[in-house]
C-alpha cells in the first residue's frame, strides 16, 4: 500500500555520505540553506501579494538540511530565525511555528521513521500544534479573521485536514527535490 511503503533508505545512505564531509563544508551548506529559507520567508514582506505565494517555499531548505543531518537542520532553523529577526521581523512569528517547524519535523522524521505515513504524521502533528499555538495561545490570526481565536472542534478538524494534506505534499516534494539534487549536495 502507498502509505506503508518504506521511503527513507535512500535518505539514510545520503546521511552517511554527508557525515563523512568536513565540518566546514556542512556548516557552509547549512548556512546556504538558512539564507535561502530566509529569502523565501521574507518574500511575503518584500513583494506584497506575490510574496505570500513564495514564502511557503521556505520549508524546502530547512527540510532538505534536516534530511541530511538533524543537528545541521536545527542550526539552519535557528540561523533562519536570527536572519529573519534582522531582515523581516514581521515574518518572525510565522516561520518558527509553521514553515520552519514543518521542515524541521519532516526532515528529522526521515531519520527516525521508514514508512511514508509515519513521516507525514510527524509533519501533520507539528504543523497542527504550531498553527493551533498561534491561534489559540498567542491569538495571532494566521488563518485570517474568519477563524475565531476561541477553541472549536470544527476549526481543529479543519486544521488537521489541512496539516495532513500539506505535510503529505511536502513529503512528496522533498523526495522529488532530494532525488534531483542529492548528487550536488553529497
Amino acid at each position: 500500500m502507498y502509505f506503508f511503503k518504506p521511503i527513507s533508505d535512500e535518505v539514510r545512505l545520503s546521511q552517511i555520505i554527508f557525515n563523512k564531509h568536513k565540518k566546514t563544508m556542512k556548516l557552509i551548506l547549512g548556512s546556504i540553506f538558512a539564507c535561502i529559507a530566509t529569502i523565501l520567508q521574507a518574500a511575503g514582506g518584500f513583494i506584497p501579494g506575490m510574496g505570500y505565494f513564495i514564502s511557503p517555499l521556505a520549508t524546502a531548505p530547512i527540510l532538505l538540511c534536516s534530511m541530511l543531518s538533524i543537528p545541521f537542520g536545527v542550526k539552519s532553523y535557528f540561523m533562519t530565525i536570527m536572519l529573519l529577526l534582522i531582515l523581516q521581523p514581521t515574518e518572525l512569528i510565522v516561520f518558527p511555528f509553521t514553515t520552519g517547524l514543518l521542515g524541521l519535523g519532516i526532515g528529522a522524521s526521515f531519520s527516525f521513521f521508514r514508512k511514508r505515513l509515519s513521516i507525514i504524521a510527524t509533519g501533520t502533528i507539528l504543523l497542527m500544534l504550531g498553527i493551533m499555538s498561534l491561534i489559540f495561545i498567542f491569538h495571532f490570526p494566521i488563518l485570517g479573521p474568519a477563524v475565531s481565536d476561541s477553541f472549536s472542534f470544527l476549526t481543529t478538524i479543519c486544521i488537521f485536514l489541512f496539516a495532513f494534506l500539506y505535510s503529505w505534499l511536502w513529503v512528496e516534494i522533498a523526495l522529488f527535490i532530494f532525488r534531483r539534487i542529492k548528487m550536488i549536495i553529497i
